[in-house]
């Protein structure tokens, strides 16, 4: 008989990258430990850009005081990918899952997180799809959610980044990815306000059923580490 992974899912509201990065780093070191349950954070992040382990600092285009001008963190992470941007109206999700378990490489766990994206975007009547050579979701007007992952010990941590309201003006700051494409968002290309945490709920139908696991109920407030 083959047992279920059900994952738990926490919303912590919006925070603080820094406060959430240690967060990650204490779950991964305790799932990989088997010592805490495979667990989905989702939130909004306070206004910050970060930039991946092989990311180029010269697609940030703002001094680090222009940056704190405009309320913003620079933070330098161990994710794949380049710089992006990371604010509220903007839902973050970081599965902190034991791929191994799952019968999944790490390829196949970012083609699942992509079409965990794709299959939430079509409930909003939006079609998009992945763009070969590239990670993340796109609309054929411009991407619309980023993912950048690290794994260790075959546990994945950090994720995706979907724009759902977010300010998109916050991407002038940066060239996106390092890409010089267009970003959007699901209130650009539909008209539709969302709320993240209701929009939180409705993702976890998907991510379900993209990885083929089971899911606590979306749970408010930070996990116990106790």
């Amino acid at each position: 008989m083959t047992l279920v992974t059900i994952v738990k899912c926490h919303w912590l509201g919006r925070a603080g990258y820094k406060r959430v990065w240690d967060l990650q780093l204490e779950l991964h070191s305790r799932i990989a430990s088997g010592h805490h349950p495979p667990s989905l954070l989702l939130l909004e992040h306070e206004p910050v850009i970060t930039v991946g382990r092989h990311g180029d600092s010269s697609n940030v285009y703002s001094s680090l005081d222009e940056l704190a001008s405009r309320g913003l963190e620079l933070h330098n992470i161990e994710r794949g990918g380049d710089v992006t941007f990371h604010g509220p109206g903007q839902l973050i999700g970081y599965p902190l899952l034991n791929i191994k378990a799952l019968g999944l490489s790490v390829a196949g766990y970012l083609r699942s997180l992509e079409e965990s994206l794709i299959m939430l975007l079509s409930e909003h009547n939006l079609t998009a799809s992945r763009e070969r050579g590239f990670t993340g979701v796109w609309h054929e007007t411009g991407k619309v959610a980023a993912i950048g992952i690290a794994v260790k010990r075959w546990v994945t941590f950090h994720g995706f980044a979907l724009n759902v309201t977010t300010d998109l003006g916050y991407f002038d700051l940066i060239n996106p990815c390092g890409l010089s494409r267009p970003v959007t968002s699901i209130q650009q290309l539909t008209g539709l306000i969302l709320d993240c945490r209701q929009t939180a709920h409705s993702y976890l139908k998907a991510f379900k059923t993209a990885f083929g696991v089971e899911t606590s109920e979306l749970t408010s407030g930070w996990p116990s580490l106790s």
